[in-house]
């Protein structure tokens, strides 16, 4: 049976990955694919907390419903996300961050 520990390292592990996306590529779309990946980590151990911290018998359902709105939420900042994006690129002809660097057009 898997642990809280268990869930808590697969979750340490994505968001690890998610930051040194972040960090290291120069892709404005893998940088931002690698955000959402964070944002599951967070949820992941969200969910995890909630199922392992019972409450008279019951997991504890307030991790789960932050969970929903963390997805609400992140759903639109994928939407705003990649209209910017696509804006960046009609407007620069490019989608690397390294050659973003001023707000000019």
């Amino acid at each position: 049976m898997a642990t809280l520990n268990n869930y808590l390292l697969v979750s340490g592990l994505l968001f690890a990955i998610g930051l040194a996306g972040v960090v290291l590529r120069r892709n404005i779309i893998v940088v931002f694919m690698c955000l959402e990946l964070m944002l599951s980590a967070a949820n992941l151990s969200l969910v995890a907390f909630s199922r392992c911290n019972p409450i008279h018998g019951l997991p504890d359902s307030n991790g789960q419903m932050l969970v929903f709105f963390v997805i609400t939420v992140a759903a639109a900042e994928v939407a705003v996300g990649l209209a910017i994006i696509v804006a960046l690129y009609r407007a620069r002809q490019t989608i690397h961050t390294d050659e973003l660097t001023s707000m000019k057009g």
